[in-house]
């Protein structure tokens, strides 16, 4: 079974790889916001849905999803609907003719749909792997996942800016998106081989009793309390990366060209993360990643500050911004399954998702204050902020923090 599985999440590691570029959310889903008339608060809110309310109904989800006895159905159908939403999305695009505000909302609202049902299958698939792939073995999984989701996002990124180079808005964006939920139908092979084996059982608990684990998880644990510390502050910077697109465009203007470039830049910062992560790394000791990943993220929206006056050194932040965001989840998806077991696990990522409220909170804000503060003082304020990350870095403790 363990042979089996790892062979399942490496096959969709593949197929999801290909599929992540045509709908990126820090270039390629700004950029077809704004082309289709949006604002900064349009981004911040499109930003919000894709990075921080998709994480935060991971909460809901988990209450429904630790009743079920298997969790594979649970995680192809979360999977599935998300394929119906992009399939949508680049038909709608193909013929919504002109930029209009109603527009807007209805591209808002497919990716809502993107999102949550990708929040619904993610707590299934972390469960499934956490309980199925031998302790031994999830970092050297999740390194390698990481290796090839890399790779396998610089070649689709490839098709990404050879499609806005050469197609014009809206075309471009729904031919992507078409393709996008094709790859990620082919995806879901990977996991029809998934053997869960047998759960023990539990008793039946109320949606009150199921909440109250959360508030008692967060109450018992330090390590869970300054994990969202962590995502809180320095986490942010997922939030942050989109707005990179928007400072570029709003300087050198709409270039779909430059947008597939951003990406290819953006994707290859995060190989070479991912490769030196797999090289460097000891053992499974994350505080140095830690700290690494914090600094990279604060000094992210600093230099983007001092290049976008240099446009063929400007992608260089986007190589930055890739690297800090593979640090991320390879961080992130490590950490709670080190500091929870068998039974608490989907409660722990379901806190760890939910958790993350300043992923929600601060794309609104920026989307709403750029437009009065300029993005010098937004970016400072916000590099100063994701300092705070160090305290969580420092105080994490279990066995691979020593």
């Amino acid at each position: 079974m363990r042979i089996t599985n790892y062979r399942s999440f490496m096959i969709h590691a593949l197929f999801l790889s290909l599929t992540m570029s045509f709908i990126d959310v820090n270039t390629v889903a700004p950029a077809m916001l704004i082309e289709s008339g949006a604002t900064t608060f349009h981004l911040g809110l499109l930003t919000a849905i894709m990075v921080g309310f998709g994480s935060f109904m991971q909460l809901l989800f988990a209450t429904f999803i630790m009743g079920f006895k298997h969790r594979k159905p649970a995680l192809l159908g979360g999977i599935y609907l998300r394929v119906a939403a992009l399939a949508s999305l680049g038909i709608f695009l193909r013929n919504l003719g002109g930029p209009a505000t109603w527009k807007i909302w209805l591209i808002l609202f497919l990716i809502t749909v993107f999102s949550f049902s990708g929040a619904w299958a993610n707590i299934a698939y972390t469960d499934i792997l956490g309980s199925t792939i031998e302790k031994p073995l999830r970092k050297k999984l999740l390194t390698q996942k990481q290796l090839i989701t890399s790779i396998g996002l610089i070649i689709s990124s490839v098709v990404v800016k050879l499609v806005l180079s050469y197609l014009s808005y809206p075309d471009s964006y729904s031919l992507l998106f078409l393709m996008a939920s094709f790859l990620l139908l082919l995806a879901t092979s990977g996991f029809w081989m998934l053997k869960e084996g047998e759960r023990p059982e539990h008793k039946r608990q109320s949606l009150k009793e199921k909440l109250g684990m959360f508030a008692y998880a967060i109450k018992g644990d330090r390590n869970i309390r300054l994990y969202l510390v962590l995502v809180n502050t320095s986490g942010i910077i997922l939030s942050t990366l989109p707005f990179l697109v928007v400072l570029a465009n709003q300087r050198y203007g709409f270039d779909g060209g430059r947008t597939g470039t951003f990406l290819l830049f953006q994707l290859s910062g995060s190989l070479f993360a991912t490769i030196l992560t797999n090289l460097f790394s000891k053992g499974q000791r994350y505080r140095p990643l830690l700290f690494l990943f914090i600094f990279l993220g604060v000094s992210t929206p600093l230099i983007a500050l001092f290049l976008v006056a240099t446009p063929l050194l400007y992608p260089l932040v986007f190589l930055l911004g890739g690297a800090t965001s593979a640090l991320y989840h390879i961080l992130t998806v490590g950490i709670l399954l080190e500091i929870s077991n068998n039974e608490n696990r989907p409660i722990y990522f379901g806190i760890g998702g939910a958790g993350a409220l300043m992923n929600i909170l601060y794309p609104m804000l920026a989307g709403f204050l750029l437009p009065s503060l300029g993005f010098p003082l937004v970016f400072i304020i916000t590099s100063c902020y994701m300092l705070l990350g160090v305290y969580a870095a420092k105080h994490l403790n279990c066995d691979t923090f020593k």
